[in-house]
C-alpha cells in the first residue's frame, strides 16, 4: 500500500493564456486527472532526464582525467608495479 505524501511545498509560475490551453489540452490528452499532476508528471521525468545524463558527462569526464594522468601524467611506478613488471619479464623471456 501506497503512503501518500504530504505535500507542503508550492510553486507558483505565470504563463501565457496560450501555454495554458496547450497544457490542459495535453493534459486532457494524456488521461492526467489535473493540469497540475500533468505538469508536475512532465517536468519530473524530464528533470530526472536531465540530472542523469550530466551525471553521465560529469562521470565520463571525471573518467577521461583519471585515465589520461594514469596514461600521460608524470607519476613513477609504484614498488607494486615495479615487481609486477619484473615477475613478468622473468616469465617472458625467451631463452
Amino acid at each position: 500500500m501506497e503512503i501518500p505524501l504530504s505535500k507542503d511545498e508550492r510553486l507558483d509560475l505565470r504563463l501565457s493564456a496560450e501555454d495554458k490551453e496547450l497544457f490542459r489540452l495535453a493534459q486532457k490528452l494524456s488521461g492526467d486527472k489535473s493540469i497540475s499532476s500533468f505538469i508536475l508528471r512532465i517536468v519530473k521525468k524530464q528533470a530526472e532526464e536531465i540530472v542523469i545524463e550530466k551525471e553521465r558527462i560529469i562521470a565520463s569526464e571525471r573518467d577521461r582525467k583519471v585515465f589520461f594522468d594514469a596514461v600521460f601524467g608524470n607519476s613513477m611506478p609504484n614498488q607494486h608495479l615495479i615487481a609486477a613488471a619484473k615477475r613478468y619479464n622473468s616469465r617472458t623471456k625467451q631463452p
